[in-house]
């Protein structure tokens, strides 16, 4: 039976009717076909689908704490693209740097959820401490940080084997969210009942000191270049802001009512607040530590918030509303209607997938100037030529731009041809030991790659060079035709 083709309904249609009404006879043999599979254990199915194109993009993640599920949000038209069941009251999400997994702090369910980003299903599930509320990721995407708000501990997990490593990190009394420093050494965690932050070393998972700060601290913030910590303390309607280096308050920040979530944007310059029972967005101005322009309106209940990459959107996940509301950074305004999600939305993160490169090689020769003038009488050239080969897959590339440099100084750029081949004279006498380098910076397509070649005293390439393509002595032999032609005055 392996000559059967199944056909879509119009084309099987076709067929039946050219066999001159012998549906019936068809539907016999798809039965006979089925039952063969059911008799050896085996599923077959009579139509296969095409698996959906992996997702690349900017994505908000945003978890449904009503609805068990995370809604993922497309940036760039802020429409759902996907939602993706998970444990039993998601609280908060984070997205490891390189965007390709999302951990879901479940907080009925004491575990977690990692969410496989590029197909948005679920791959594992961690078992943590009790009521598990913060999640942060360590800058190398190699652990999670979770905040147990029921057991007054931190868990740590291996994301490499996404299991949990080590004892569970005692904090203070009631942590609820976590932030950790850029170079990944210190995380930050936000107790909300003790009223303090806890900061733990990263390199021995101990807590090295508690830092008090407002009442009631939710959540929390770090600068990009790690100097300060930014605490909401929704009891005390203020900001905290911690000293990093002393580990000490340096201010206090007024900000509303209820601070909850508390984003910092890239550069550095301002801290987005929401106000859960004003409904609103604070910003401050992190230079002068102050409430700037008027307080953004956004939906009821707002709880977490999150900043592209780029800076140029805020997400703020509206709780009572059942939405997602997306501010412009450089007016201030909420821009376009409230995006739906699931129930109760409280948790937000941000993270890029980049499309899948396809490697490259690149080759590098370094051979002295052409002389035939030198036979024909006319003197010859000093100098050396560099020629390059860009190939992927086996294929050249053309239409890509190459880089020459030696010693870090720049020579010259060129452009791939049909051949992949890209060419640098050098003129003037070159120093006998020198070492010359190609350069592909690489695109959205193609990874980077980059060739050197280093001549030794004798003029002689290093024997670790590589040989040379059979590609490339086709193109010698081309080029040298084509000077000689060149030299004789003749066409070419």
């Amino acid at each position: 039976m392996s000559g059967i083709t199944v056909r879509g309904a119009s084309e099987q249609g076709s067929t039946e009717r050219s066999r001159g009404g012998t549906g019936a006879w068809w539907a016999l043999v798809r039965t006979w076909v089925a039952g063969l599979a059911v008799l050896a254990g085996l599923a077959v199915p009579l139509a296969v689908a095409t698996p959906a194109a992996a997702q690349t993009g900017t994505f908000t993640y945003v978890t449904n704490f009503g609805s068990d599920s995370v809604s993922v949000i497309d940036t760039g038209t802020n429409t759902v693209t996907a939602t993706v069941p998970v444990g039993d009251g998601p609280f908060d999400v984070a997205v490891t740097p390189d965007g390709t997994r999302a951990y879901v702090a479940n907080n009925f369910s004491d575990n977690v959820s990692v969410i496989d980003t590029t197909t948005n299903t679920v791959i594992a599930t961690v078992p943590v401490g009790d009521s598990p509320r913060g999640v942060a990721i360590t800058p190398d995407g190699t652990r999670a940080y979770v905040a147990d708000l029921g057991s007054d501990d931190v868990s740590v997990i291996d994301t490499g084997t996404n299991t949990v490593i080590g004892s569970p990190i005692p904090v203070g009394n009631g942590p609820r969210s976590v932030a950790i420093t850029p170079d990944g050494t210190r995380a930050y965690v936000a107790n909300t009942i003790s009223g303090d932050v806890s900061v733990i070393d990263t390199t021995n998972n101990t807590v090295t000191t508690t830092v008090p700060v407002g009442v009631n601290p939710v959540g929390v913030a770090i600068t990009p270049d790690g100097t300060r910590a930014y605490v909401a303390n929704t009891g005390s309607g203020s900001v905290s802001v911690i000293d990093t280096t002393s580990n000490t308050v340096t201010t206090n920040i007024l900000v509303g009512l209820a601070p909850i979530g508390v984003a910092i944007t890239p550069d550095g310059a301002r801290a987005y607040v929401t106000d859960n029972l004003q409904a609103n967005v604070r910003v401050i101005d992190t230079a002068t530590n102050t409430v700037i322009g008027n307080p953004i309106p956004v939906g009821p209940s707002p709880n977490e918030v999150a900043i592209t990459p780029d800076g140029a959107r805020a997400y703020v996940a509206s709780a009572a509303s059942d939405s997602v509301f997306v501010i412009d950074t450089v007016t201030n305004t909420v821009i376009g209607s409230p995006v739906p999600v699931g129930d109760v939305p409280v948790g937000v993160a941000i993270g890029t997938l980049t499309a899948e490169r396809t490697p490259t090689t690149l080759t590098l020769k370094v051979k002295k100037e052409w002389t035939w003038k030198d036979s024909l009488g006319a003197g010859g050239k000093d100098g050396v030529t560099l020629k390059a080969k860009l190939t992927a897959e086996g294929r050249p590339l053309a239409g890509k731009e190459i880089e020459f440099t030696t010693d870090s100084t720049a020579l010259c750029t060129d452009t791939t041809d049909s051949r992949g081949t890209a060419t640098c004279k050098v003129p003037g006498k070159q120093p006998k030991e020198t070492c010359y380098t190609a350069t592909f910076a690489g695109d959205d397509t193609y990874e980077p790659s980059t060739a050197t070649v280093c001549k030794s005293k004798d003029g002689k390439d290093d024997p670790s060079s590589e040989l040379p393509d059979p590609s490339d002595v086709h193109d010698d032999v081309h080029d040298l035709v084509q000077d000689a032609m060149t030299s004789a005055g003749l066409p070419g």
